[in-house]
């Protein structure tokens, strides 16, 4: 079965209530989750948290605005480059890097794996690829980030083998096979918070999880169906889908037979 393993690459603060309505306009931290996923010798990385890029690409002109509204903490020793070579792992050992989707807390240390493929949505990159100035800025997206090269090492999710999803696992019926993941990995679209948003159930020892990615950031979103003020809404690709993920996230977390990790899961 395949292992997941959890790390933190920096934090935002912002308010509460914009992540929880009713949450208040308490500062809360938000860390920058990745997980390592293995399964047997092969190893993905799922998404990047913050890197020092994130500091160099928002430090003039109109993405410093992206740093102020969600002020940042990071340590270039918490880059997941340093966090992985501290457990052994040189970024040539990985089989590929999973990107859930394009803003910046997600894949600010792409550069610091130049050499790696990348999966993700092919269908959210073509949405996200020619942004720039505002349009960018709305939707979390900062050009710079992403390296040149970029396009000629992605693979697209929808490239890869689509099949039905078991029965635990309703509401979500088909998932996108992980390959050389004996089907303990499978990607599923989570629309909604951003072009191309993913996640991903991995079957583990302990069962199924899901790993979802930004479709909620507390669990009190998919448990109560209590999501974020509507002002999120505006940095939403589609607020309606958005909330049609939170529903399914709700049915399936109603089930009983899937855990669900959220990447910004933090002190609301």
């Amino acid at each position: 079965m395949a292992k997941i393993t959890t790390f933190e690459a920096g934090y935002c603060t912002h308010p509460g209530c914009m992540a929880l309505k009713g949450a208040g306009w308490r500062i809360c931290r938000f860390p920058a989750r990745s997980w390592l996923l293995e399964v047997g010798e092969r190893r993905w990385l799922w998404d990047t948290g913050y890197a020092s890029w994130f500091e160099h690409y928002t430090r003039k002109g109109l993405f410093q605005l992206y740093r102020r509204v969600t002020p940042v903490n990071f340590d270039p020793a918490e880059s997941m480059v340093r966090q992985l070579q501290a457990a052994g792992l040189a970024p040539g050992d990985l089989n590929g890097l999973i990107l859930s989707h394009f803003h910046a807390d997600h894949v600010a240390g792409l550069r610091d794996f130049p050499d790696v493929s990348f999966i993700a949505s092919g269908e959210g990159w073509a949405q996200t690829r020619h942004l720039r100035g505002f349009a960018a800025l709305r939707q979390g997206f900062i050009p710079g980030l992403i390296p040149e090269a970029f396009e000629t090492h992605l693979q697209a999710m929808e490239s890869f083998t689509l099949q039905p999803l078991p029965a635990e696992l309703q509401p979500f019926t088909e998932g996108y096979v992980l390959p050389d993941s004996h089907g303990e990995i499978l990607l599923v679209p989570l629309p909604g918070h951003a072009s191309g948003h993913i996640g991903a159930f991995v079957q583990t020892d302990s069962g199924w999880t899901l790993l979802a990615s930004d479709a909620a950031w507390a669990p009190a979103n998919y448990q109560e169906m209590r999501g974020p003020s509507r002002m999120a809404n505006l940095i939403m690709a589609d607020p309606a889908a958005y909330y049609r993920t939170l529903g399914m996230l709700h049915q399936l977390w109603l089930g009983g037979k899937v855990t669900i990790l959220l990447c910004h899961e933090g002190d609301l």
